[in-house]
């Protein structure tokens, strides 16, 4: 459902539908050691979400509306994060480089990257989908 949540966001344009596929704040808050959890989640995390969602949407073009999720590839090796790595007090797994691939109306096909998902009481949740800020 968070994945077919993100693809909607990105295939309208509107990043709030994306947002259950984002990790979510009261996570945040318990995993990363910064003075400032919230404040970083809403003035870096949120708008560069916001941003990837919206440069998806623009990469599809005028195909946007039509265009289908094939699938999720996500690679297997995932990394277990200890207290202290990452600036956090709490330990997850994460993943680089997970992929959605695309087709569109008129036989276009892609992918897009998800940068960066960590697990989240055994639930994937994407962190960065575009470049890492």
């Amino acid at each position: 459902s968070r994945v077919r949540a993100l693809w909607q966001g990105i295939t309208t344009d509107n990043a709030d539908a994306a947002l259950p596929a984002f990790f979510p704040i009261t996570a945040y808050r318990q995993v990363k050691a910064i003075s400032n959890p919230d404040g970083d989640y809403n003035s870096r995390l949120i708008p560069a979400y916001r941003e990837d969602v919206r440069t998806l949407f623009g990469r599809l073009g005028a195909q946007a509306a039509g265009a289908q999720l094939l699938g999720v590839d996500v690679p297997e090796n995932a990394t277990w994060v200890p207290p202290g790595d990452e600036y956090n007090k709490g330990s997850y797994w994460r993943v680089y480089g997970a992929t959605l691939r695309w087709s569109t109306p008129d036989g276009r096909t892609g992918t897009f990257p998800i940068t960066s998902m960590i697990s989240w009481r055994g639930e994937w949740y994407v962190v960065h989908l575009g470049p890492i800020r």
